[in-house]
């Protein structure tokens, strides 16, 4: 311990940080943390998922210390690894500092599950993860700056690589950040965009943008948090609203400053930026966080006299710091894959996660793609695409790599009392995302008998798109899902996307009411069949979204084209969702027009449910009818609906009743 604080003492003086992996039994493994902790000086942030003595934070948590600096770190991942909150925490290291990596025994490490793999998985236990495991093993050990103790054998020393000493950033502007703050201080350009890896400064430069003007600017990101260091360069003139409120506001200035702009949903930033002369966006370019490279080519495209720069010198430590580099290898947080045109002709053929093994660079290369492409890809991603159950992967490959990647997953297949208790809303099993949305949104309580397959993700090759490859790729895809009744897509709606869909041949089936946090947009779903009985479920979910539309439409902001279709008849299908409302778990929007249908047919005041149904907001019901809370605003609802259906058939509802009530019990 005394030779590794030694050396750490060296590493400060040329600016590196350094891993040291120790690998055994779990009792061995603490033993040797624990020694280390004692001697060392300085306090050890432990992170791991069982409480130790201070400082200690549970992996989830770790994103409330980002912004915080440590000496030394020990990351406990003997049980699971999680990949975002270790990049995160090295991210926190200091120059000088060791992050210690405690793992099970080297030899059958890929045998035991990872408690990790719950999260991303889609499975009731946990599960062995040996794809990643492998790459993580081969990584380490490639790394010449890595230390790598096993258990029953010396800790080797590997030589020291001759460096040059570093400077510490005293505050001042570095070379890199004051050619760009001389550029900003003379643009023109409505829109500056600074993206950059972690600890290239960033935030900083923004905060010394802010305090250079001679006139005034407003701060936002996706939280007051994320923005300290911006905060602490900005000094007395920094203001930050959060991003909705700023909205909300008449406030006006010359600059709108976003920090990390990539995390907020573009149609919001839009409407933002639309209302200031000037906008400077900074976002991380790759990372734990997420990718900006997505950001840049969807969001940025659409203003080209934009003025980008970018940030390559770190600040917080030295260019080639082994630590950076050795998590940036494993967990893929490069940008390569779209710094050249892949040329030449292109093949289609699927990938399975077993390339990972025998030729790892081309899933690695599809992974690079895919979150390149889109903006909030994680190392979850990653895990998920290494080992999780039912991935499906195709590759348009050129000679010099991948133009297009398409990531599918099986869903479905759930036994038909499952599926029911899933329309009911007394069970939500994991994964199975379009599966369970038709069953528990849809008109169908077997929808999820069915066996489809979800395209999760496809990219194209910013320079090799309207070539027509993202719809061979989803040609390819329904060609071959034998076995499958539909495949299935779940997207964010635009005009633009809903049209490549189209002409991909899929359907409409459901549309979201509320946008979503990730991408701004109403969450939209669509199917294309593969066999008779998926057919008859697109057509069936088709003819009741468009029953559903005359409704539906007055709760959604968007533009689409559906069809509406009024009617005041009940069915007997309509009896059975609106029991299922008012005796289970069923969600208001997802039966809104039966609803409409059953209290015109009554004469009773029911007062909340005729309110919310005339889009009364929730807050301003439950303070109208002295209701406590959003819960017992839903019971009421409830209570009135089953009211309401008494009074047009008491018989028909009770047995709704019971027949709903045994959903549960299977």
């Amino acid at each position: 311990m005394d030779e590794l604080l030694a050396q750490a003492a060296r590493m400060a003086q040329v600016g590196i940080r350094r891993l040291l992996v120790i690998s055994g039994e779990a009792a061995w493994c603490e033993a040797q943390a624990m020694a280390f902790r004692h001697a060392a000086d300085a306090e050890v942030l432990w992170v791991g998922p069982r409480t130790v003595a201070p400082p200690f934070c549970f992996p989830a948590k770790l994103t409330t210390l980002l912004g915080r600096e440590f000496q030394h770190a020990i990351f406990d991942a003997r049980d699971g690894f999680d990949a975002s909150a270790f990049a995160a925490l090295a991210g926190t290291l200091c120059a000088g500092s060791w992050l210690l990596l405690l793992v099970p025994e080297w030899r059958h490490w890929r045998q035991q599950t990872d408690a990790d793999s719950v999260r991303w998985s889609d499975t009731a236990e946990a599960i062995r993860t040996p794809q990643f495991v492998d790459h993580l093993c081969r990584t380490l050990s490639a790394s010449p700056q890595t230390l790598v103790w096993r258990q029953g054998q010396p800790l080797a020393q590997q030589p020291t690589i001759p460096r040059q000493e570093w400077r510490r950033a005293n505050g001042q502007p570095e070379r890199e950040q004051q050619a760009i703050l001389q550029a900003l201080a003379n643009t023109t350009a409505k829109v500056c965009v600074v993206t950059a890896e972690r600890g290239r400064g960033k935030s900083a430069l923004a905060g010394m943008h802010i305090q250079r003007l001679a006139g005034d600017a407003i701060v936002t990101a996706p939280s007051r948090a994320s923005a300290e260091v911006m905060a602490t360069f900005a000094g007395e003139r920094f203001r930050f609203m959060a991003p909705d409120a700023l909205l909300a506001s008449d406030v006006a200035a010359e600059w709108l400053v976003v920090d990390e702009a990539a995390a907020i949903p573009s149609p919001l930033l839009k409407k933002l930026m639309a209302r200031f002369p000037h906008t400077l966006l900074t976002t991380t370019v790759q990372g734990y966080e997420g990718t900006g490279r997505g950001f840049l080519l969807k969001f940025c495209a659409d203003f080209p006299q934009r003025q980008a720069f970018t940030l390559a010198q770190p600040i917080r430590w030295a260019a080639g710091c082994p630590l950076e580099s050795v998590v940036n290898d494993a967990l893929i947080f490069h940008d390569e894959a779209f710094t050249q045109r892949p040329e030449g002709e292109l093949t289609l053929l699927p990938v399975e996660q077993a390339a990972w093994q025998s030729q790892p660079a081309l899933p690695s290369a599809l992974y690079q793609l895919l979150s390149g492409a889109h903006y909030r890809t994680s190392p979850l991603d990653l895990r998920r695409m290494m080992d999780a159950p039912g991935q499906h992967f195709l590759a348009a490959l050129s000679a010099s790599g991948p133009a297009g990647a398409l990531w599918m997953v099986d869903e479905g297949g759930l036994t038909p009392a499952l599926s029911q208790a899933v329309w009911a809303g007394f069970r939500r099993p994991r994964g199975n995302l379009v599966a369970q949305s038709l069953a528990a949104h849809g008109g169908s309580p077997l929808a999820a008998t069915l066996v489809g397959r979800r395209i999760s993700r496809i990219a194209v090759h910013p320079l090799r798109q309207r070539e027509g490859i993202g719809q061979r790729l989803v040609a390819q895809a329904w060609d071959s899902a034998t076995g499958c009744d539909y495949l299935s897509v779940s997207f964010g709606y635009t005009e633009e996307l809903w049209r490549f869909w189209q002409r991909c041949g899929f359907m409409l089936v459901r549309m979201g009411t509320q946008r979503e946090a990730s991408s701004g947009c109403y969450a939209a779903m669509a199917l294309r069949p593969l066999t008779e009985a998926g057919a008859a479920l697109m057509q069936r979910e088709y003819a009741r979204l468009c029953r559903e539309w005359h409704w539906l439409q007055h709760w959604i902001d968007e533009k689409v084209p559906i069809p509406a279709m009024a009617d005041a008849i009940l069915t007997d299908d309509d009896w059975w969702d609106l029991a299922g409302f008012a005796f289970a778990h069923r969600p208001l929007l997802a039966v809104l027009g039966n609803l409409n249908r059953l209290v015109g047919q009554v004469t009773q005041p029911l007062p909340a449910l005729r309110g919310r149904l005339n889009g009364e907001e929730e807050a301003e019901l439950c303070a109208r009818l002295a209701i406590h809370g959003r819960k017992a605003l839903l019971l009421r609802l409830r209570d009135e609906a089953g009211q309401a259906m008494r009074a047009v058939d008491s018989e028909r509802t009770n047995q709704l009743m019971e027949q709903i009530r045994q959903l549960q019990f299977f």
